[in-house]
């Protein structure tokens, strides 16, 4: 399988040069008006980025966090939820990256078999970043009304997060 994966690139890039040549076309052209293209898209997209990655260092970097945990701490504890899953829940729907790093740390002091990190890996599959996919890619092609998709994708996310707390307690156990 190494062997294959060596060559996979190198063929699709000798089979694009022969469909050019036998179709007529003139390749390194095609390849430069893309490239002008990827160039205007990336001044196109980071405005948004930009945007994005500030108000989202902003959020994290406020004492809201700390704040939410508090107040829905004996909610959670009711329900038998670990407060170290939380963090994760409330960033995923942020930062695909932050999320991650919650993971990690979850896998790393708990293990992959523990309820938590199963309940972590579960959590990660299940949402999505609602936030970063509305800002990133509807802000780079100008749409401003983002009403609905953010309030179905954040109603999405919370599913998510329900159905993975339901599901790894259900097949393994709180």
């Amino acid at each position: 399988m190494n062997v294959v994966s060596l060559f996979i690139l190198p063929i699709f890039v000798v089979g694009v040069v022969l469909y050019g040549f036998f179709h007529h076309v003139d390749i390194y052209e095609s390849f430069l008006k893309g490239a002008k293209e990827g160039i205007v898209m990336t001044f196109h997209i980071a405005p948004a980025v930009v945007a994005m990655v500030f108000a989202t260092n902003l959020f994290l970097h406020s004492n809201f966090i700390a704040w939410f945990f508090q107040f829905l701490n004996p909610v959670f504890q009711f329900l038998h939820v670990p407060m170290e899953i939380l963090p994760m829940a409330l960033v995923r729907p942020i930062s695909g990256t932050a999320s991650l790093a919650i993971l990690n740390s979850i896998l790393i002091t708990y293990g992959p078999d523990s309820f938590m990190g199963r309940l972590a890996s579960t959590l990660q599959g299940c949402t999505d970043t609602t936030i970063y996919v509305l800002a990133l890619y509807f802000g780079s092609v100008h749409i401003k009304k983002t009403g609905h998709a953010l309030g179905v994708g954040l109603f999405a996310d919370l599913v998510g997060i329900l159905a993975s707390f339901l599901l790894v307690s259900v097949f393994f156990g709180v």
